[in-house]
């Protein structure tokens, strides 16, 4: 079981971590700690860098079944300075809370895996299976050069993963009351249509592309594309940015731009998305370019093993019975669901995430230390 003293390094991990001020897609020297931690439990390093970014990979143990932690030592940029209570650079307990950047998402879910992972193997030195860490520092930006790249030499050496534990924010309003069995894809478009500018006092001699346009893009936001499943929600389609000016109020322009997002589950597809926004645009006449940017495809693990074990270990440690969601952005599990593996993310609230004065419960720390604990137990302990 886990002590004291424990938790109490998890929480010293978690604050050397913030203390790093690994802005993406530099790792500071967050990826050092953590190889040291591990490098004492035995577990053998690879490093796989790409470009500017950091990566490793670690195992521990040569057979199956493999239960591998993932996560990223990357933050987004703090803002402004002077908007934070104390320093993002400079983790700080404030009434019971770890502030700094990076304290949810997700420095603390890294220090609480590789606390959980010491202790586990102290106790169980010669467990079942082997335990494994993939490691980036590009989670926050492209997310180009780090886990996806490291999946696909994962692939490429025919390298068998299990079970996987992404230390993503995955809590919402209590630690352990969710539990991301997926993620919705993420579809980017950027469409201009094409008028023709002119004088307003003269619009017979001109082609207004706002007004044209009124109709198609309303219709866009009406549309239902699909009704969704039982763990995703329908099809969200959002037009976060419209723009166009000439820079004067006496000209009609000539060109609009909409920029729009779509946010999917499994029930759709990214062709077939594609193929509705573009008929809705033809029935309306409009001339137009679109360019297109896929920038994450949704994934959905069936609940197994895994999810039974943290369904447990949360029930056990935070009283709570978690709720499968596939909610939120999008994440690294996109990549490392191409292994095959069942995949989960569990980690503190996300209620503070990129935000100003970011922070996570300290209690929620040792809960989510406990949490990883116990799965570790319930998938790789030997039964007596």
């Amino acid at each position: 079981m886990l002590t004291s003293v424990t938790l109490s390094a998890t929480l010293l991990l978690a604050k050397q971590l913030i203390a790093q001020p690994s802005i993406t897609p530099n790792d500071a020297q967050c990826q050092t700690i953590l190889e040291d931690r591990l490098q004492k439990m035995s577990f053998k390093i690879e490093k796989m860098n790409f470009g500017e970014v950091k990566n490793f990979y670690a195992r521990r143990g040569n057979s199956a079944p493999v239960l591998l932690f993932a996560g990223h030592t990357d933050v987004v940029p703090p803002g402004p300075l002077d908007k934070w209570t104390s320093p993002p650079f400079e983790p700080t307990i404030r009434n019971g809370a770890l502030y700094g950047r990076g304290a949810a998402d997700m420095k603390s879910s890294l220090a609480a895996m590789v606390c959980a992972c010491e202790q586990f193997i102290e106790e169980n030195p010669r467990y079942s299976g082997s335990i494994a860490f993939l490691i980036t520092s590009d989670e926050e930006g492209p997310s180009t050069d780090g886990t996806k790249r490291v999946v696909a030499e994962l692939l490429k050496r025919n390298e068998n993963i299990n079970w996987c534990i992404v230390g993503e924010a995955s809590s919402e309003n209590k630690f352990g009351d969710v539990i991301k069995v997926g993620r919705r894809g993420s579809l980017n478009g950027t469409l201009k249509i094409h008028g023709k500018q002119g004088h307003i006092a003269y619009p017979q001699k001109a082609d207004n592309p706002i007004h044209k346009s009124l109709a198609a893009l309303n219709e866009l936001t009406q549309i239902q594309w699909d009704q969704g499943n039982e763990y995703f929600p329908p099809t969200s389609f959002q037009i976060s940015n419209l723009h166009s000016s000439s820079g004067a109020t006496n000209v009609i322009p000539g060109e609009l731009e909409a920029i729009f997002n779509f946010r999917f589950g499994t029930p759709s597809t990214v062709d077939g998305l594609k193929q509705q926004v573009l008929s809705t645009l033809n029935k309306h006449g409009l001339k137009y370019d679109i360019d297109w940017k896929y920038s994450g495809e949704p994934f959905f693990s069936q609940p197994g093993e895994l999810f039974n074990a943290a369904t447990a270990a949360i029930e056990k440690v935070a009283q709570i019975k978690p709720r499968p969601s596939t909610d939120g952005g999008t994440s690294d599990g996109r990549f490392i669901f191409k292994t095959g593996c069942e995949i989960l993310e569990i980690g503190p609230i996300n209620q503070s995430i990129h935000q100003i004065n970011e922070h996570i419960n300290v209690k929620d720390l040792d809960l989510l230390t406990q949490v990883y604990y116990e799965i570790l137990t319930a998938l790789l302990a030997k039964k007596t």
